[in-house]
């Protein structure tokens, strides 16, 4: 018999303890190694047996899940899911949760809920096979400097103001990422590397509602770029990038000249809501030879497809190796598919966005 993934949950809801537990235990390929109320109840399992994945909680009493995260990365890094209710407070400490080395976030089954619960069957056992997968020294990694003289793009462009930032409108070349573990960090490097003048960009990011909006928050602060959550019909613009709402699928439609975003319900695609899949093919439908596919590090094989029909519509792609991804699935599906023309390392993707677009 294959090795069994060891599972230990650290979260003071008996009742998420029990369900999360149940789910673990009831897959053939995981085990629960230990359950506990808090952090300093998790410390006496941990002198006597150290799980391979461990799923914790923001809030507890006597020792909140952030610290209790940082001690664990800085001694013994361990692949780290972090349980958080769908509160506003809660995705923006899952924001410093994930920059300081947790690989995934998942949001607590509602108990009593069958749809729910389903899903969340799915969404756990996929964050736990792809949280022991993960290489997690990479996780924190600092981003690349910012370029100190950002090149600027030879398109024709129209400088609109905006508060703090310069934003560029055109109807230019666009770009398409996809990423799912450990792309939050690797979003957060290639974006703050990219100059105000950087082509339009729409990502999907595997990651539950409410929290991709933290993390476009987030980004906005830290980049030169705008950085937003998807609405229907934002426009794709230059120097703006536009992350898909968890929980929703993202499209790209066209208007006359000008290219949008659609967001819309609908069932998982790769057993992911959003899928960059989505994404990808409804880029290939619409922008000839004007788009840039990028697919980053995660697991499972969702964005393969959709790259490869890219690749056949003329659109360049690129693939993020395997020696900077802190999951080599995504990637690895895609290039096995035959659909990348180009694989780089993580620190070399900002300067080929610049490249393409000029």
């Amino acid at each position: 018999m294959e090795k069994k993934i060891k599972v230990m949950i650290v979260d003071d809801s008996a009742s998420v303890r029990k369900v999360i537990g149940e789910i673990i235990d009831s897959t053939p390929d995981m085990e629960l190694m230990a359950a506990a109320h808090d952090p300093i109840i998790a410390m006496h399992h941990l002198k006597n047996q150290w799980p391979d994945v461990m799923i914790l909680d923001i809030e507890m009493p006597r020792k909140d899940g952030i610290t209790f995260l940082k001690e664990i990365m800085r001694d013994r890094p361990t692949p780290v899911i972090i349980c958080s209710t769908l509160a506003e407070k809660d995705a923006e400490i899952t924001m410093e949760a994930l920059s300081s080395g947790a690989v995934e976030v998942i949001t607590k089954p509602k108990v009593g809920i069958k749809d729910f619960l389903n899903e969340s069957i799915v969404t756990i056992t996929d964050a736990v096979r792809s949280a022991y997968n993960a290489k997690v020294s990479r996780l924190t990694l600092k981003s690349s400097q910012k370029l100190s003289a950002p090149p600027k793009l030879t398109a024709d462009v129209i400088l609109s103001p905006r508060a703090e930032k310069s934003v560029v409108t055109s109807k230019e070349k666009f770009v398409a990422i996809g990423a799912s573990a450990g792309g939050t960090n690797a979003i957060e490097n290639v974006l703050k590397a990219l100059p105000s003048s950087s082509p339009g960009i729409v990502i999907v990011q595997h990651m539950p509602e409410k929290f991709t909006n933290a993390f476009a928050q987030r980004l906005d602060r830290l980049c030169d770029i705008e950085v937003k959550e998807a609405k229907d019909g934002d426009e794709v613009r230059n120097g703006c990038a536009i992350i898909a709402p968890g929980n929703r699928h993202m499209l790209i439609s066209i208007k006359g000249k000008n290219l949008y975003v659609q967001i819309k319900d609908g069932p998982r695609v790769s057993r992911h809501r959003p899928s960059v899949d989505v994404l990808f093919r409804s880029v290939s439908k619409v922008a000839g030879k004007n788009a840039l596919g990028i697919i980053m590090t995660g697991m499972g094989d969702d964005g393969a497809a959709g790259m490869m029909e890219m690749h056949n519509a003329g659109i360049k792609t690129i693939a993020q190796d395997e020696e900077t991804c802190v999951v080599f699935g995504m990637p690895h599906e895609a290039i096995k598919l035959g659909g990348v023309d180009e694989i780089l390392p993580l620190n070399k993707m900002a300067d080929a966005i610049i490249s393409y677009c000029n």
